[in-house]
């Protein structure tokens, strides 16, 4: 795919992560997520990983602002993220370079509320940009696309890679 095919494939917000897929197999999934505030990825062993980092990296850059705070009853902890400096390491174009063994996608969350993620996710492999309305649905189009064992599953009243829509 030549770069003038790839309209989908851009960053877009400070929050963009760049997901690559490395291994899935019985539900599990494993590979490295990209930020631009680190060159280093984050290697994740399943989707509770990948999600817990992504939504730290949130709570670092403040945005999106969450719709609801945790709550605690005990002592309170300091956040690991700390207030330092938010300077972008990794150029957008070296972030887009990141590839997974069996899936790539963008991930931009927009919104953190009713305690889930809003956004976009782009599978760069197919250049195929879906919205999702929660963590969940995110999660559910992830395992959709790299789930080469199985074909695709009759599609329900959920967002779908195999529609023909395409926002």
């Amino acid at each position: 795919m030549s770069t003038t095919e790839r309209t989908q494939w851009y960053i877009g917000a400070p929050n963009g992560v760049v997901l690559c897929i490395n291994h899935f197999q019985d539900g599990l999934v494993s590979g490295e997520l990209f930020h631009s505030y680190s060159e280093e990825g984050y290697i994740f062993q399943n989707f509770q990983q990948m999600t817990e980092y992504m939504e730290k990296l949130f709570d670092w850059l403040k945005f999106p602002h969450p719709g609801t705070n945790s709550r605690s009853f005990g002592e309170e902890k300091r956040p690991w993220y700390g207030e330092h400096e938010r300077k972008k390491i990794m150029s957008d174009d070296k972030l887009l370079r990141k590839h997974g063994d069996i899936g790539t996608f963008i991930v931009r969350v927009q919104h953190r509320q009713n305690s889930s993620w809003q956004g976009r996710i782009t599978w760069m492999e197919e250049d195929k940009t879906i919205n999702f309305r929660s963590v969940w649905e995110m999660i559910k189009l992830i395992e959709s696309a790299v789930d080469t064992v199985e074909g695709p599953e009759e599609p329900e009243k959920e967002a779908s890679w195999f529609e023909e829509e395409n926002d």
